[in-house]
C-alpha cells in the first residue's frame, strides 16, 4: 500500500474517538487517563478525535486536553463543556436536542431502520452504528445503513469492532468502512479482504479502480463518516504502521 501523508491525513485526521474505559479494555479511570495522554504523547495524536466518557463519570475525569464525546448514561454535570453527546435510539428525539454541537443516536439495524433514520434526520440529529461487540451486523445490513445515511444527507460515526483497517475473520475492518463511503458499491468494498486492492498516493486513496483525492476526501469526513470509537488507539495505528500507511 503506499502512502502520502496528504491523502492520509485527508483520510484519517481526527479518526478516532478514544474510548479506554469501554469494554474490551475497560481500563481503570487512572489507566484510562494515561493512555490518553500516552496516545496525545505519540506522532501520530493528529488522528485522535475526543475522548469518549460516560456521562455518570465525567466529574471524575481531568480535563483530555480535547473535547469530550459524552455516552448519555446520566444527566450531563453543569458546566462541562462537551463537543458530542451519543445516545440510543428513542421515541422523544427532540429531548436530545441541543445537547451539543453533535449528537449520535445509535440505531438497531432491523426492519425499522428506514424509519429511524428518517426520524433523525427530521429532527437534525446524527447517527450511530456498532460494527460489533455482542452483536456483528453482516456486510448487507452494514451497506443498507451507509446507503440511508447517504440518501438523507447524515452524518454518521461506527463503534465496536474496528480495531483493524481490514476486514478479517468476520470482523469489520474501517478502511473498508471507508471506502464503502467514499466510493459506494457498499457490500464489495465493506467484503473486501485483499490490502493490495487499497492505496494511498500523492493526494488520493484509491480502491479497485476508483480514486478519490485529497478535497473530496476531507468532504466526506466532513460531511459523511466522522469518526470510529475504539478502547485502543495504539492497535490501530499498529496495524496502519503494518500496511505502510503510517510510518513508524
Amino acid at each position: 500500500m503506499a502512502t502520502s501523508d496528504g491523502a492520509v491525513r485527508a483520510l484519517l485526521e481526527r479518526l478516532i474517538d478514544h474510548a479506554p474505559l469501554f469494554p474490551p479494555a475497560a481500563l481503570p479511570l487512572d489507566e484510562a487517563v494515561a493512555e490518553d495522554e500516552r496516545a496525545q504523547a505519540s506522532p501520530h495524536a493528529w488522528m485522535l478525535a475526543r475522548f469518549v466518557c460516560p456521562a455518570s463519570r465525567l466529574a471524575e475525569l481531568p480535563d483530555p486536553g480535547r473535547g469530550f464525546s459524552v455516552v448519555l448514561d446520566a444527566p450531563i454535570p453543569a458546566g462541562v463543556e462537551v463537543q458530542a453527546v451519543e445516545a440510543r435510539y428513542r421515541e422523544d428525539l427532540a429531548s436530545l436536542e441541543g445537547l451539543a454541537g453533535e449528537i449520535y443516536v445509535e440505531v438497531t439495524i432491523d426492519d425499522q431502520l428506514d424509519h429511524r433514520l428518517d426520524a433523525l434526520a427530521a429532527h437534525g440529529l446524527r447517527a450511530k452504528v456498532r460494527c460489533g461487540g455482542a452483536s456483528v451486523p453482516g456486510v448487507h445490513d452494514l451497506a443498507a445503513f451507509i446507503r440511508g445515511c447517504r440518501t438523507r444527507n447524515l452524518v454518521f460515526k461506527a463503534t465496536a469492532g474496528l480495531h483493524h483497517p481490514l476486514r478479517q475473520a468476520g470482523a469489520h475492518g474501517f478502511l473498508n468502512l471507508l471506502a464503502a463511503v467514499v466510493f459506494g458499491d457498499e457490500e464489495h468494498a465493506l467484503g473486501e479482504v485483499d490490502a493490495s486492492s487499497f492505496a494511498l498516493d500523492a493526494g488520493s486513496f484509491r480502491w479497485r479502480g476508483r480514486s478519490a483525492g485529497a478535497g473530496e476526501l476531507e468532504r466526506v469526513r466532513s460531511e459523511r463518516f466522522r469518526s470510529i470509537g475504539s478502547c485502543s488507539f495504539f492497535e490501530p495505528v499498529q496495524e496502519l504502521q503494518a500496511l505502510r500507511v503510517l510510518s513508524p
